[in-house]
């Protein structure tokens, strides 16, 4: 017997299966809506050429400029293969430099250009403004919760 999904009016199968309420399918769906919303808002600040999947090596950096690929490719949760060709990309588009580590000839630091500084506060700007959508639809005990939850599937 099939469980009813509340507010769809349909009949469900279990969580696991291939349906729309599928966690990951679910999940999938809310990162694809978040991205296309942070585009939009990269569009209006100028920055259209910024992807949000750039968001995982340009977090890192906003907390901490300077970094080993190796350890940025840890804080960003990316396998090295692609971090490499993350960072290429960012390259390519002006938002970063590779530097040789001076203290290691064979490790490379990963910089944020002047222009992934100067886009900076116009990512911030779209992430406040995304999180006050998120204070309009969840409490403040939702938002800690979904925060957590969030961070225990990364985990998985």
């Amino acid at each position: 017997m099939s469980e009813l999904s509340p507010g769809l009016g349909r009949a469900s199968r279990t969580t696991g299966a291939a349906t729309r309420e599928n966690l990951g399918f679910l999940l999938a769906k809310a990162s694809q809506r978040w991205n296309e919303l942070l585009y939009d808002r990269f569009v209006a600040g100028g920055y259209a050429d910024v992807r949000p999947s750039y968001g995982s090596i340009l977090v890192p950096l906003f907390e901490e400029d300077g970094l080993r690929m190796g350890e940025l490719a840890a804080r960003a949760r990316l396998s090295k293969q692609t971090m490499t060709t993350m960072v290429r990309l960012l390259e390519r588009d002006g938002l970063v430099e590779r530097r040789g580590d001076p203290s290691d000839g064979r490790a490379s630091l990963v910089f944020l250009s002047e222009r992934a500084r100067d886009f900076r506060p116009v990512a911030e700007a779209a992430l406040a403004e995304l999180d006050r959508l998120v204070v309009r639809k969840l409490s403040a005990r939702g938002r800690t919760r979904l925060r957590e939850t969030l961070r225990s599937l990364a985990d998985l």
